[in-house]
């Protein structure tokens, strides 16, 4: 789809631009000098929650995620904002409310943004950050050895779909929004504490777990070892999943990326398919030295869910 546009910017004709098309990554990188480079990105979605404030805080974080996932600290937001007219502007503010304030509790500031009147309502952010030109965390990198830790529990696809068909019991439903309402600030920070010993870094959203991983994997020209034991689950998550409530995007990511997961345990139709459940503001996925996994666990709550090894690129090996 965006291949085109790859072949019409080549990096050689954009020395500055660090990250672009070529290698495609969380977020775009552009050198301003020695020290400093800019981080731009942009996320939006429909509501995945019925609280507009609770909405409005998830889609900021989640865009807020594609900074830290490259390293970075956030400056500043714009916001995007789609509404339908006969949805009451009240909800509007409270949406535009708890993004803002989101982006506040990050340290940055919401600057301006644009609304257009759609059938459906839908926001995010686009957001600029800045980091160190030699400091950038990418999706490729990882090597053979590598730990690979999870920073965020899985689930939120299955959980917000059986909230939406008033399936999910409350305790359940609070703890994902406020899993998904949850800055990935601190964890990127502790990254960049053991910055030389991370190989690989990206966050976990709506292509899923393996396909994230497939992502890191195929960039790094490896493998990964994932153990499904060790995979850390929201509360609910497992008991939606054996009733068969996941979201479309999980039979859709299920479709495309199965042909690079393969299976050395046995696993249920609904445990597999949680594999593919995509993630709403989920965690950091890194690529850790293994030197320094225990450092970065004992500075962040983190999980370790596998390793990284020689292999097809791009493959997956669920244990």
């Amino acid at each position: 789809m965006i291949r085109p546009l790859g072949e019409l910017f080549q990096p050689k004709d954009y020395p500055a631009l660090l990250v672009g098309l070529s290698a495609p990554d969380d977020a775009a990188v552009y050198r301003l000098n020695d020290s400093q480079a800019i981080i731009s990105t942009v996320d939006f979605f429909p509501p995945v929650v019925d609280s507009a404030y609770e909405f409005g805080a998830i889609a900021a974080a989640n865009a807020l995620s594609d900074v830290y996932a490259m390293g970075g600290e956030p400056l500043f937001a714009i916001n995007l904002a789609a509404w339908p007219e006969d949805l009451d502007p009240a909800l509007l503010s409270e949406l535009l409310r708890g993004g803002a304030e989101k982006v506040k509790e990050a340290g940055a500031a919401v600057v301006g943004g644009h609304t257009i009147t759609d059938r459906e309502p839908k926001y995010g952010l686009a957001v600029t950050g800045l980091v160190h030109p030699d400091r950038i965390f990418t999706k490729g990198g990882a090597g053979p050895g590598d730990n690979i830790l999870l920073t965020k529990p899985l689930g939120t696809g299955t959980i917000t779909t059986a909230i939406k068909n008033n399936q999910a019991e409350e305790a359940d439903a609070q703890t994902c929004v406020a899993n998904m309402m949850a800055l990935n600030r601190e964890a990127s920070g502790a990254a960049q504490a053991l910055a030389p010993a991370i190989h690989a870094m990206t966050d976990v959203t709506g292509f899923s777990l393996i396909g994230h991983a497939h992502e890191m994997a195929h960039l790094s020209d490896c493998a990964l070892e994932l153990q499904f034991d060790t995979l850390p689950w929201l509360p609910g998550a497992k008991r939606y999943a054996e009733r068969g409530i996941f979201p479309g995007g999980a039979v859709r990511n299920e479709r495309y990326y199965r042909q690079w997961l393969k299976l050395e345990r046995p696993l249920t139709d609904w445990e597999r398919m949680l594999l593919f459940d995509p993630q709403t503001s989920g965690g950091l996925l890194i690529a850790i030295a293994p030197t320094e996994a225990d450092e970065f666990l004992r500075r962040q709550p983190a999980w370790r869910i596998g390793v990284a090894a020689s292999g097809s690129a791009g493959e997956l090996i669920v244990k």
